[in-house]
């Protein structure tokens, strides 16, 4: 099959699809056209609607493994930890903090899963408040979050308090306001709901989190790289999110956590580490008999920074530093809200039903619509090189990443739901 950044829609969608809400007009008047081209083709895939869980790599991206391959590990061998590879976690960390967190220097590292990330940041901020005994989470957060509380809530004997929330929406500081009081210790929210693509107000609950003298600790896996955000400026207090959805760092490329400076600067309520390794040691090659934590955010690495999972995403970087967050996230948005035009227009016709807020401010850069088919049809439209993501019981994610792809993808993807659909 043809890849999609080089065709027509046209020439891709299946026999019978209709001829309104044509993507032509939307490609040919998006100033973010030319980034698709940058991306490597897809081979057999006509459309891919899963950016937000694995992003397409960059052709720039082969190029830096090469000269990492060649150079930095094959020429300067054990001379390159010195020369480069040792503050990479801090150096990458700055740029996500600049272009995509709102961040300034030094609050941001590379390294690790999400999970152990959130597990840090979390056990982190709880033995920061002493004597306070609750983590705050919502019942619709993604299962890594929501298994890393409850792990630790039984290591340091806390008190789970769930949120219940409306899956199809997701936590709002009006839900958040009876549950926190004097033994809360740390709130745990997505900014981005994995399932609906709801844009928690973070500004909002970090005041509300404050006020109970707790920390927020907020889960960017589904907005950084397209929903611009200030966690300065916000006022959060530990963040963690992936690299390999909108960063299109590569699978299992590392996390990255932020920490306040303020909190990191708290002596009163020191923000310690729960794993306490040698490249998070204020000086690591002092061999000393005792661990004391590097001063600022690198006292949250544990080990050897993962030098080949840092590559791929510098070139995304690149990119979104170069297009804008603002015009990433303006095409975000028109590319959601095209996809929910298709969708109304196509199917829910046929039963489907959207599971997304259409409020474009309150959405992030995927939509979700819910079906009892489509577990049925996503193996068929997989086997056709249309690439959506679904999620139990009954629900289809289409994710939307601004910069690898066209209005043309849209169209031919859900041209082809329709056409599974009504086979099914």
């Amino acid at each position: 099959m043809t890849d999609p950044t080089r065709a027509s829609s046209s020439a891709l969608e299946p026999a019978g699809a209709p001829a309104d809400l044509p993507a032509g007009p939307l490609d040919a008047a998006d100033p973010l056209a030319a980034f698709v081209g940058r991306f490597l083709p897809a081979g057999d895939v006509v459309s891919y609607l899963d950016g937000n869980s694995l992003g397409r790599p960059l052709a720039a991206t082969a190029a830096r493994l090469d000269r990492l391959l060649r150079e930095e590990w094959g020429t300067r061998l054990i001379r390159s930890w010195d020369e480069r590879w040792m503050s990479l976690p801090t150096e990458v960390g700055d740029r996500i903090g600049a272009i995509a967190l709102g961040a300034a220097p030094g609050q941001v590292v590379v390294g690790d899963s999400t999970t152990v990330l959130l597990y840090k940041a979390i056990r982190a901020a709880l033995d920061a408040r002493p004597g306070r005994t609750e983590i705050v989470i919502d019942d619709d957060q993604f299962p890594t979050d929501r298994f890393v509380v409850e792990g630790i809530a039984r290591e340091r004997g806390a008190v789970v308090r769930w949120v219940e929330v409306d899956p199809t929406l997701g936590v709002t500081p009006e839900l958040l306001a009876p549950v926190l009081g004097p033994d809360t210790a740390v709130v745990l929210v997505n900014h981005v709901s994995y399932r609906s693509a709801f844009v928690a107000d973070l500004p909002a609950i970090a005041s509300l989190v404050h006020e109970h003298g707790a920390l927020l600790v907020a889960d960017l896996c589904h907005s950084v790289g397209v929903v611009p955000t200030e966690l300065d400026a916000w006022g959060v207090d530990l963040a963690v999110g992936c690299t390999y959805k909108y960063l299109n760092g590569g699978p299992g490329a590392p996390a990255f956590v932020y920490a306040s400076a303020a909190l990191l600067a708290d002596e009163a309520r020191v923000l310690a580490p729960p794993i306490q390794g040698w490249m998070g040691a204020a000086d690591v090659f002092a061999m000393a008999a005792g661990y004391e934590p590097a001063r600022g955010v690198r006292r949250f690495v544990s080990g050897t920074p993962p030098v080949v999972g840092l590559q791929a995403m510098q070139d995304m970087l690149d990119a979104l530093e170069e297009a804008g967050l603002d015009a990433v996230r303006a095409k975000s948005l028109a590319l959601t809200g095209y996809a929910l035009d298709l969708v109304d227009a196509w199917l829910v016709p046929l039963g489907v039903e959207v599971a997304t807020p259409r409020e474009p401010e309150r959405r992030g850069s995927h939509v979700m619509i819910t079906h009892p088919a489509f577990r049925e049809v996503v193996t068929t439209l997989w086997a056709d090189g249309v690439v959506p993501d679904f999620r139990n019981p009954d629900g289809l994610r289409i994710g939307l990443s601004p910069l690898s792809t066209t209005f043309a993808e849209v169209r031919v993807g859900l041209a082809a739901v329709r056409e599974a659909l009504r086979a099914a």
